[in-house]
């Protein structure tokens, strides 16, 4: 029997390096929201629940996107993307999980589909970046991902590490 699928997408970031008033996931892409953008190929999915990690700008989040089908969960405190899928941990059931970046709206439909079709119980989808300089680094241990360190909290060995979150990558896997 096939585990069902549940969607995490983290939403919480500001966007000062968008020097704009509105929240990340607020931002817009061709006249959507980014979150809309990601919403959209997401449902297209088959997934048990949507859970929506949100942060700043919560409500005006909450409000463009009323969708009763949607968990919002808040993270109060911005600590980072670990923080983050700490805050959704006790809203998950025993069914496999894809956590996906609000920040990262094109990724396709057929790259998620492919990476659910991997044997895992958690998805990340990373890539290989030839820079990495700000993006979250990807740790492992062997196979399995240890963290997700932020760029601010990377000690000089990880800077090393190409692997990072999909983070406003258009990853087609």
């Amino acid at each position: 029997m096939t585990k069902p699928i549940e969607l995490c997408i983290l939403a919480a970031g500001k966007g000062s390096r968008m020097k704009s008033s509105r929240p990340k996931a607020l931002q817009l892409l061709a006249g959507r929201p980014l979150l809309e953008h990601l919403l959209t190929t997401a449902k297209s999915l088959t997934v048990e629940n949507i859970h929506v990690v949100i942060g700043s700008g919560a409500k005006q989040v909450r409000k463009q996107f009323p969708d009763s089908d949607l968990n919002f969960i808040e993270q109060t405190e911005q600590l980072g993307t670990g923080h983050a899928v700490q805050k959704v941990m006790p809203h998950l059931g025993s069914g496999r999980v894809l956590i996906l970046l609000a920040d990262a709206p094109l990724v396709s439909q057929a790259s998620l589909e492919r990476l659910l079709e991997a044997d895992c119980d958690l998805g990340v989808l990373t890539v290989d970046h030839p820079e990495p300089f700000n993006y979250g680094r990807i740790v492992r241990s062997g196979d399995q991902i240890e963290s997700i360190v932020e760029e601010r909290d990377t000690s000089d060995q990880q800077k090393e590490i190409k692997e990072i979150n999909t983070e406003f990558q258009k990853a087609d896997l």
